[in-house]
């Protein structure tokens, strides 16, 4: 028989779901309408509202993924040269081979996970994805490229006090279940100040009852899921309070917290990341207390060779993802603390 843990198990990550989203989706579906209609217009419009830019720039789409995919189709990808991150998500390699580009992979920098930007100059990109990892954003350098602001994991970060999203030439934003916040488990949003390209999107969205014989496809965010996002986003500003709170609490009991020192830089407590070089040692802690951390990205999960990313190997060496989001107890905070200690 397997022993049962006298502790409550504690996830990774958990969803932050409560009566105002379940009342929110019932309206829709006693509604008469529950695909694509005013509950997405008006999350576009609030999504505007919240990063502080005229209604009308935000476009809504299925998921974080589509909307890295429409971005790139808006700027033309197929044949060029769109520079990524080797450490980051395979969704930035998977969207660019879909819009026909081709992938370049930049080495990490040695101060956070983000790319390094320097690098950016050096190399032939046409378009350059760059994600701000983990919650904490960078000053994005200027440059020749065309920019895709990769949020999905910093929405209410900012730089120089501007909301991530704003400093390329487009922002995309993912609100898929284990995000800051969420549109009932996928969900995405694109942001952008070019009235052409918020042209594009919004003609490719409106796939159906087209006489042009362009192909497109269906990427619509339905009103159900947009509902419970105009409640989540309401929600954000509590929710990055109470992350914020348990950073701090780690952070107090000395816990080696990645963080970013950079001027203007504000980050959002989406992971709290443990550097360590002692990875496999704190999971075993945790989960004899039954509580379950991550690696977040291993090294067979690069999208480039290991040898020619050192610094991006390294990062996948030596951080661990401990559990940090808005109904996380002072109590849990306390376990998880001190099953950490006990490694350092």
């Amino acid at each position: 028989m397997l022993a049962i843990s006298k502790f409550k198990h504690i996830p990774h990550n958990r969803l932050s779901l409560g009566s105002e989203e379940k009342c929110a989706a019932e309206r829709v579906l006693t509604s008469g309408w529950i695909a694509q209609g005013v509950e997405v217009e008006n999350f576009e419009d609030e999504f505007c509202d919240f990063l502080g830019i005229p209604r009308g720039l935000a476009v809504a789409v299925s998921s974080g993924t589509a909307a890295l995919y429409l971005a790139l189709l808006s700027l033309e990808a197929n044949d060029k040269t769109v520079a990524m991150p080797a450490y980051t998500c395979t969704a930035l390699r998977n969207a660019t081979a879909m819009a026909g580009g081709y992938e370049q992979f930049i080495d990490s920098s040695f101060d956070t996970p983000n790319m390094r930007l320097s690098q950016i100059h050096s190399s032939s990109s046409e378009i350059t994805i760059i994600p701000h990892m983990y919650g904490i954003p960078q000053a994005i350098l200027a440059t020749s490229s065309f920019v895709i602001e990769d949020c999905a994991q910093s929405l209410g970060a900012t730089v120089n006090d501007e909301p991530v999203g704003l400093q390329g030439d487009i922002g995309i934003f993912s609100f898929y279940a284990t995000k800051l916040i969420t549109s009932g488990g996928q969900g995405g949003m694109i942001v952008t100040t070019s009235p052409s390209i918020i042209e594009f999107l919004k003609d490719y969205r409106t796939f159906d009852q087209k006489y042009d014989g362009k192909r497109r496809f269906n990427f619509q965010m339905t009103d159900i899921q947009a509902a419970i996002g105009r409640v989540q986003l309401r929600k954000l500003p509590a929710f990055l309070k109470r992350r914020a709170e348990i950073y701090d609490r780690y952070k107090e009991a000395q816990l080696p917290l990645l963080d970013s020192k950079a001027e203007g830089i504000v980050p959002v407590r989406y992971r709290a990341m443990l550097r360590t070089t002692k990875q496999k040692e704190i999971l075993l802690a945790l989960d004899k207390v039954n509580v379950k951390a991550t690696i977040p990205l291993q090294s067979h999960e690069l999208l480039g060779a290991i040898e020619q990313f050192p610094v991006a190997f390294q990062w996948t060496q030596n951080i661990v993802s401990l559990p940090i989001y808005p109904t996380l107890s002072d109590e849990d905070v306390e376990r998880i603390t001190a099953a950490v200690l006990s490694c350092l």
